[in-house]
């Protein structure tokens, strides 16, 4: 029976779980609570896209974008010691705004609900 799971999502999780706790030691309070969210990662397993959020002002959200930039080459230099790759993706670091568009959502239905009252 075949593996329902392709390579590419296992890797992703493992990248996803590795890539979380490489972030908690890393980053300091001074950039908001970043929380990885997911990761997409190609087919090949030459790229991933990791998809973050971050509990905060605007202000942290513009540190946690730096704080990447900053720490990319570090978090991959550790996954590629952590998991046994015969070659370590190039990641790229997105910033998820889901949890802020429910929220607007969720804002203006308790609103529309308040009006039919």
């Amino acid at each position: 029976m075949p593996n329902p799971y392709k390579r590419a999502d296992r890797v992703g999780e493992l990248i996803l779980e590795n890539v979380s706790e490489i972030v908690r030691r890393l980053s300091n309070l001074n950039s908001g609570l970043i929380t990885v969210m997911s990761v997409k990662i190609s087919d090949d397993l030459l790229s991933c896209r990791v998809f973050y959020s971050v509990l905060g002002s605007h202000d942290a959200k513009n540190k946690a974008e730096v704080f990447f930039e900053e720490n990319a080459k570090e978090i991959r230099h550790q996954i590629a010691a952590k998991l046994d790759l015969r070659r370590v993706p190039s990641f790229t670091f997105t910033y998820d705004d889901t949890n802020e568009k429910a929220s607007k959502i969720y804002d203006i239905l308790k609103k529309i609900e308040n009006e039919k009252k």
